[in-house]
């Protein structure tokens, strides 16, 4: 009996033990683990201010961008004056007074360090609304520079290797300011630099032409369809969104890509630079359904660019001038870019005083049976920037633009433009396809806090064209309010517009 008991008890003891430690255990489990430190953002200081390390990498990243109200007086979207045909250069009383734009800015930045340099890829998104281009709900996303840069190359969406760094940094508002080459927008490339030290580098790229750097080619002996532009009436919607296919163009597609390069020096006290482009340049079958009428041979043409930028001028801290001059030979969109160009076929057109100015900007000219004609086109242009304090300062600039065709190039247009083989209208012209804008404008802009700009600007142009004769309207309406068969003679014109804006940076 007693060995019974002592069993029976020990059993129980066991139980009671073994329940103890598994007890113990379930609770010892349910006691609160020490979190392991949070790892929180850190600052990056490698590449300037607004970076941050990724969490969990060595990749540095910058989130920015700005929100930018926008509106010109008398003039289109990007403070553009109405030099382009349409109601506006008609000086047409229905024409939009004003326009307004309102765009959000965003952009992505990310840097790392590697064997072989900073590795960094780029974006810049634009989300943007237009008057009179979308809807009261509308608008759309413009992906502005795409880019990957490693080893010295860079890769993507960017700003031409042609222009000098300082070309989204001119003190304007307007976009459509003509200064030389602009492609706001950037530029297809592949492109390698070499940095020599001294702040002296080289850049060999290879970029798409299209749609920026294309000007187009015209047949002058062809008629209908295939007629060029007339100054106002018929055009190519969006053009800078597709190739330039307007009405006359006789240069389809790209054949080879632009060959650009670059020398440059930068300072403290400011930047040197020195631009080239090869441009390949083509035409089509002189009598475009049939390929056995032969065609033109292909050529080249090419731009060159020397610009200068001063910093910290003697009249002020923060002064700044920057001066630019290019030339181009059946390349000219180098010269007359930017996105002034809605209409197609660089058309300047414009009406005043009972007169008429316009022309064209080609990369070149030919006729059955003749080589293509190249395009000679030249500019200079200037900006300066004064600090009057810290919060205000006012900026003064000017640009003279100019193409012409030589005299066989303007023996082949005036018989197309006399042989009434522009559309919507004929002339009886005499003189030359010379044609030179002169732009000089103003802006002054207030910076009350950090970060946030308001600006106004005034620009004043002249259409100097060397065309002699009248204009006679063939249909109604074009250009907006006149009657078929009315008359404009030939002759210069002057604009005038102006902009206000809004920019918040973050």
């Amino acid at each position: 009996m007693k060995t019974a008991n002592r069993i029976l008890l020990g059993t129980a003891a066991g139980f009671i033990a073994s329940s103890l430690v598994a007890l113990g255990g379930a609770r010892a489990a349910d006691l609160p683990v020490k979190a392991k430190a949070v790892e929180y953002v850190r600052i990056c200081s490698l590449y300037g201010a607004g970076f941050y390390y990724i969490p969990g990498t060595d990749t540095c990243i910058r989130i920015g961008g700005a929100l930018r109200l926008d509106t010109s007086f008398n003039a289109s979207t990007y403070d553009v004056p109405f030099w382009q045909g349409g109601t506006g250069g008609a000086g047409s009383y229905n024409r939009n007074y004003y326009s307004t734009r309102e765009r959000l800015n965003l952009f992505i930045d990310t840097r790392q360090a590697t064997d072989y340099g900073v590795l960094r890829t780029y974006a810049n998104i634009q989300f943007d609304y237009a008057q009179g281009r979308e809807n009261i709900a509308g608008g759309f996303v413009e992906n502005d520079f795409l880019f990957i840069q490693f080893a010295g190359f860079t890769f993507g969406k960017a700003v031409s290797q042609f222009d000098p760094q300082w070309a989204l940094a001119k003190p304007y508002i307007s976009s459509g300011f003509l200064s030389g080459s602009n492609n706001s927008t950037g530029i297809a490339q592949l492109a390698y630099t070499a940095s020599f030290g001294g702040g002296l580098s080289a850049t060999i790229s290879l970029e798409d032409a299209q749609p920026y750097r294309s000007a187009g080619v015209v047949n002058t002996s062809l008629g209908g369809a295939n007629a060029l532009l007339g100054p106002f009436g018929a055009s190519a919607a969006n053009y800078g969104t597709s190739g330039n296919n307007f009405q006359g163009n006789a240069q389809g597609g790209d054949h080879v890509p632009d060959i650009v390069g670059n020398l440059r020096l930068d300072q403290e006290w400011g930047t040197l630079h020195f631009g080239a482009a090869a441009h390949e340049v083509h035409g089509t079958y002189y009598t475009p359904s049939d390929s056995d009428s032969g065609k033109p041979d292909s050529t080249w043409g090419f731009a060159v660019t020397g610009a200068i930028e001063l910093k910290n001028l003697p009249t002020g801290v923060g002064d700044s001038l920057k001066i630019s001059a290019d030339f181009a030979n059946g390349a000219a969109k180098y010269v007359f870019g930017g996105t002034y160009d809605t209409s197609g076929a660089g058309r300047f057109a414009a009406i005043g005083g009972g007169g008429m100015a316009f022309g064209y900007v080609l990369d070149g000219v030919y006729g059955t049976g003749t080589s293509i004609i190249k395009s000679n086109a030249w500019d200079i242009s200037g900006f300066y920037e004064h600090y009057w304090n810290p919060a205000w300062r006012t900026s003064v600039f000017a640009s003279y633009s100019s193409i012409s065709y030589g005299s066989s190039g303007d023996a082949l247009l005036l018989a197309m433009a006399n042989g009434g083989r522009l559309s919507t209208g004929v002339t009886t012209a005499s003189g030359s396809f010379d044609f030179n804008v002169l732009q000089v404008g103003t802006r002054t802009a207030w910076t009350p806090v950090k970060n946030l700009t308001l600006s106004a600007e005034f620009t004043y142009s002249r259409l100097d064209q060397h065309l002699n004769g009248t204009f006679t309207t063939t249909t109604a309406g074009v250009p907006a309010g006149s009657a078929a068969g009315s008359v404009y003679t030939l002759k210069d014109q002057n604009l005038y517009n102006g902009s206000v804006q809004i920019l918040r940076s973050f």
